[in-house]
């Protein structure tokens, strides 16, 4: 065994780990369920929204002005809708596979909601219920990896409290699913490496269980294709190392054959799924956020970008929070814990690759990570496609952090020395815990990983600013900007407001002017007087507007994720 028979013998009780394991599970379910509909849906839940329940965007009435109702209407219960619905409109009008959708459309048929509109607690209730069951995968991945129960315990403790896994686990979207596929695909690459090492076959049940989790993995998230890429990087490197002290040619060997076989699989797994993305190639604008060319500072970006994301997945203070003194502090703090974590979390790392046996496993482990972390800088950087925008797309490689953070861990609890500052290797193992704790508080109270989309600072500001009937304009280009606005009109419906509100989606291919004139006719038939909030309105502004509307002067705050303008109207 990997470790001394220390821990082994103070924890010898058949019921310890099932115990210890159960507390953790609580823990990570009482944080991901905290607060869970406290924060309003933006873009990307509303989509997810729409399509689980097997409804479309296209029904929303474009270049006139419409009720909030209205505008909410794809979010209605449809009892009619079905599994086919889903996968027809998903496939059709968006650029997911459908695997994750059809699954939350069961799942929200449990639940019953009186007012028509779906239940945003059912909707990211599914994923925070994945994201718990995360802990005990964690365990059974760090435990298979390394031998180690103490291995297991540790990353099951970390991925508990992850401020990055919370984060994941209160949106209603399907990271954390895909997470659960990457944890499996993991265990799949450490028994295989088993064998490879040993010069085995990898057994046929192996075969079929990793090309059908490859497969579901594809199915919910196309970027599990960059974790499927690390894997592959690691096996060449695996089989170079293997090449070099064999004296016969050991990659036709009957082992590697056999893993030749689950990567043919595993490709025709995908290939399945390119006629549908070639057909959604014209839904770039759906995308277009993420794509851009490199200008000045915006070379280095990404780097700071990724950076930020490694951080949170381990501890993240409120350094989002309204008051300027909480956010220095709160970074001061951040600051010296990494200071002085960073050389611990290293001794650590040392102790493992100084025994041959789990050094092997940290080179998977470490492999997978920078992996895919060098396709995320290629497609970045090459591509142009800065995929480092999004931190929700790391979670291609997130397991594989937390089940090296739990061997880091476990050589510091082990070995007193590694500690600083006058704390043991147990105590820092205790802190840097504490410190995730903390942080996925901040994530739960949203301090943390705030919405950019923020409808609950945009309504009381119209609510405060506008006394007489309200129209809302702001130009469409994709479902993208229907989900900006549907998220207002939600916070409008749910906060209760009172204000006598109508949307305007102006619609735009090319040319600007199209926009525009949906205005300008939207404003004649509108009687006046008339509060018009331009929102997120890429259009030159028409004359009717300028004749008919005065801006307002006052100095009005700026609103996150909304570029807004008031025009009053007499």
């Amino acid at each position: 065994m990997y470790f001394n028979q220390d821990w082994r013998s103070t924890v010898s009780a058949p019921w310890f780990h099932p115990l210890l394991l159960l507390i953790w599970f609580i823990i990570g379910v009482a944080l991901r369920f905290t607060n869970l509909t406290a924060k309003p849906p933006w873009i990307d839940e509303i989509a997810t929204l729409v399509f689980s329940l097997g409804n479309s965007f296209l029904p929303i009435p474009l270049d006139q002005a419409i009720a909030p109702d209205i505008l909410l209407q794809p979010l209605q219960i449809n009892p009619a809708a079905g599994v086919g619905d889903v996968i027809h409109h998903l496939l059709t009008e968006d650029n997911h596979p459908p695997i994750y959708f059809v699954l939350v459309h069961l799942w929200m048929k449990l639940f019953t909601n009186q007012q028509g509109i779906v239940s945003l607690f059912a909707a990211r209730s599914f994923p925070a219920l994945l994201g718990a069951v995360s802990i005990p995968c964690a365990y059974i991945l760090g435990k298979l990896a390394f031998r180690s129960a103490l291995v297991g315990q540790l990353s099951a403790a970390m991925i508990a409290v992850s401020p990055y896994g919370i984060y994941l686990a209160q949106e209603a979207r399907h990271y954390t699913l895909a997470i659960l596929w990457v944890m499996a695909s993991l265990a799949c690459l450490v028994i295989a490496r088993r064998h490879l090492q040993n010069q085995t076959l990898l057994p046929l049940w192996l075969i079929v269980a990793w090309v059908s989790i490859n497969a579901l993995g594809i199915a919910t998230h196309y970027f599990f294709v960059f974790t499927l890429s690390a894997i592959a990087l690691v096996l060449i490197f695996v089989a170079g190392k293997q090449q070099a002290q064999a004296k016969n040619w050991v990659l036709f060997s009957p082992s590697w054959r056999r893993l030749y076989l689950i990567a043919a699989g595993t490709a025709v797994a995908g290939l399945v799924w390119l006629p549908n993305w070639l057909r959604n190639r014209h839904m770039g604008a759906l995308t277009e956020w993420i794509q851009g060319e490199r200008v000045g500072i915006t070379w280095i970006s990404p780097i700071f970008q990724a950076l930020a994301t490694w951080i949170t997945m381990i501890s993240l203070l409120p350094v989002e929070a309204p008051q300027l003194t909480v956010v220095i502090l709160s970074g001061l703090v951040m600051l010296i814990f990494f200071i002085w974590a960073i050389p611990i979390l290293i001794a650590g790392i040392k102790v493992q690759l100084q025994n041959p046996e789990t050094s092997l496993i940290i080179q998977v482990f470490a492999g997978v990570i920078l992996g895919a972390i060098a396709l995320f800088f290629c497609f970045t950087y090459f591509l142009g496609i800065d995929i480092t925008r999004g931190a929700r797309y790391s979670f291609v490689y997130f397991p594989a952090v937390i089940i090296l953070l739990g061997a880091t861990l476990a050589s510091c609890y082990q070995n007193p020395n590694i500690g600083k500052w006058g704390i043991t290797g147990k105590q820092a193992v205790i802190l840097i815990w504490v410190m995730g704790l903390l942080s996925a508080i901040t994530v739960t109270f949203n301090l943390g990983y705030r919405k950019y989309y923020r409808p609950d600072l945009l309504v009381p500001l119209i609510e405060e600013k506008s006394s007489q009937p309200v129209l809302i304009a702001a130009t469409h280009k994709s479902l993208n900007d229907t989900g900006v606005m549907m998220s207002v009109a939600w916070e409008l419906k749910f906060s209760g407001s009172q204000t006598n509100t109508q949307f305007l989606l102006a619609h735009q291919d090319q040319d600007p002017n199209t926009s525009t004139l949906a205005l300008e006719k939207t404003l004649k038939q509108l009687p006046p007087p008339l509060d018009l909030w331009l929102v997120n309105f890429d259009a030159p502004l028409g004359e009717t507007l300028k004749q008919q509307c005065l801006l307002d002067s006052q100095n009005l705050p700026g609103v996150t994720g909304y570029e807004y303008q008031l025009y009053h109207c007499e």
